[in-house]
């Protein structure tokens, strides 16, 4: 076993929120977070026939569908969009995290190739592929040979973005631009009440800022979860808020966490949880349930959620419903929560939120023997 340390020292003690944030936070994750609805908000109005010339020709297009290029924190917004677009949108959206092209895609279909960095490996191998054969691809990046193929290749459109943060924090840049493209092409319908929605949203972020006092609850449940594996359960709809939650708990907070979708999981996962019948996970009862909702749930899987919630066999759960007039809102509302829950749960067990060691580590070994 190996000691771990961390890069600006080791936090013991009862030490304030204050002091862990001063102790831990090394590149300033907890304002990131405080900003993103600001981010979102810039990146809902950076789409435009005058900041994007291209959208014009795209518009005499009649796509079959979109297909979301990305890994990591990058992948997020296409997985957010895939759901938006079965709730309501025009076409399907489809997301797809891998290096390899699926090879059913066809010139029919518009790619959407998302890297913040513009220099991730599979997004690129993938991209090129697409390239190849003759696809269209619109590009969202801040720089890096991403953008640079929208400068050598006429079909290769750049919605560019302001760099400067880890990836995972700059969900607003990235996602607000893929909606604002999303809309411009008349894929999504136009937002109603974008500035009501963004308001409520940032107060809602201030509502659960963990350094100014406890009122969204955030610091004691994250607390609650310091000694506790952590179980994320919600409909199909908020499945991509699930994942992104479940991300990033892995990197901001080196916590291992899982999803279980309803209805899918009401189909294999329920048994292991137990509450009827003889059979249960002996680790059942050591499990955190955070179980995220909306008021737009399907009358069946609200039924099915309500049995879950009477029979679950732990003491550590916690229903969170999502705010919100629209399923893009209940996505935001979410997220903007768990991230303040994953951030604030990562200097608690004291480690620096912004701290990948892992994963420069493989990326640095692959490019070794690349």
């Amino acid at each position: 076993m190996r000691s771990r340390g961390h890069s600006r020292g080791m936090v013991e003690g009862p030490l304030s929120l204050a002091a862990r944030i001063h102790a831990l936070d090394s590149e300033d994750m907890f304002g990131h977070v405080s900003r993103f609805v600001d981010d979102l908000e810039a990146a809902l109005v950076a789409v435009d026939d005058r900041t994007c010339p291209w959208l014009a020709e795209l518009r005499t297009r009649t796509w079959a569908g979109v297909l979301c290029l990305g890994m990591g924190g990058s992948a997020a917004g296409g997985s957010f969009l895939s759901s938006l677009a079965d709730h309501d949108g025009a076409i399907p959206v489809l997301s797809h995290a891998d290096a390899a092209l699926p090879g059913w895609v066809s010139a029919e279909w518009l790619v959407l190739a998302t890297s913040y960095s513009g220099n991730t490996a599979e997004t690129l191998s993938a991209t090129r592929t697409a390239i190849e054969r003759g696809l269209t691809v619109v590009v969202v990046a801040t720089g890096g040979e991403l953008a640079g193929l929208a400068e050598t290749h006429a079909h290769v459109h750049l919605v560019g973005a302001p760099g400067g943060q880890p990836p995972r924090s700059a969900f607003g840049h990235i996602f607000g631009r893929q909606v604002a493209l999303m809309r411009s092409l008349g894929l999504l319908p136009a937002g109603q009440d974008d500035a009501g929605m963004l308001q409520r949203l940032r107060l809602a972020s201030q509502r659960h800022d963990p350094r100014d006092g406890d009122e969204g609850g955030v610091e004691a449940l994250s607390e609650a979860l310091l000694e506790r594996s952590v179980a994320l359960l919600g409909p199909t709809e908020l499945a991509p808020v699930l994942t992104r939650f479940k991300n990033q708990l892995n990197e901001n907070s080196g916590r291992f966490a899982r999803v279980g979708v309803v209805p899918e999981m009401n189909h294999n996962e329920v048994v292991a949880w137990g509450g009827t019948g003889d059979v249960s996970d002996p680790t059942v009862a050591d499990q955190a349930v955070l179980l995220l909702t909306w008021r737009g749930l399907q009358p069946e899987v609200r039924s099915r959620i309500g049995w879950m919630v009477q029979h679950l066999e732990t003491e550590a759960a916690w229903q969170l419903v999502g705010e919100g007039g629209s399923l893009l809102e209940v996505m935001l509302y979410h997220s903007i929560v768990m991230d303040w829950i994953s951030v604030t749960l990562a200097v608690h067990a004291g480690k620096d939120p912004t701290s990948i060691g892992p994963i420069s580590s493989l990326k640095a070994h692959l490019a070794e023997h690349s």
